[in-house]
């Protein structure tokens, strides 16, 4: 899955406007106005699509985990240079405020059953012995199962 695609994805499952958006991203400490953010709304075979980095996303992420849970004291967290699935499916575990048993509840929203065994391996230290990658068919199952928890 592309950055651009988690972006569109959320957008939809929560019903934010680009106002919406915009402040997500103020929260997490980028400045955007709405012609890039629209670019990187766009489908990947319209002209004007910008791909979305991997910092944007998680200067994203991090604005949703503020507005959702509040701001901590001290400086902003920076967001990461790198993402994969397995951070991505963190921040949306902390901005949502979910247990192991929600996760699995919202993936079996989407048709897809994962135990919590499954599930905790995707949260631990890539260099533990059980740590495993999630696959973008796990996180497009999750997001799915976002969309349909959130507008039945």
């Amino acid at each position: 899955m592309t950055n651009n695609d988690i972006l569109r994805r959320l957008r939809y499952a929560f019903d934010f406007s680009d106002n919406k958006m915009i402040a997500l991203f103020a929260e997490g400490g980028r400045e955007v106005d709405r012609a890039q953010l629209s670019n990187w709304l766009k489908k990947d075979n319209d002209p004007a699509h910008v791909s979305c980095q991997d910092i944007v996303l998680a200067t994203f992420l991090n604005g949703f985990i503020i507005e959702r849970r509040g701001r901590r004291e001290g400086p902003l967290p920076k967001p990461e240079q790198r993402l994969n699935n397995n951070e991505i499916l963190t921040k949306l575990k902390i901005a949502l405020s979910l247990r192991s048993e929600d996760l699995a509840e919202i993936m079996h929203l989407a048709e897809y059953r994962v135990s919590a065994h499954e599930l905790s391996a995707f949260f631990r230290k890539p260099g533990h012995s059980r740590y495993r990658l999630c696959k973008d068919q796990m996180l497009r199952n999750f997001l799915r199962g976002l969309q349909i928890k959130s507008r039945p």
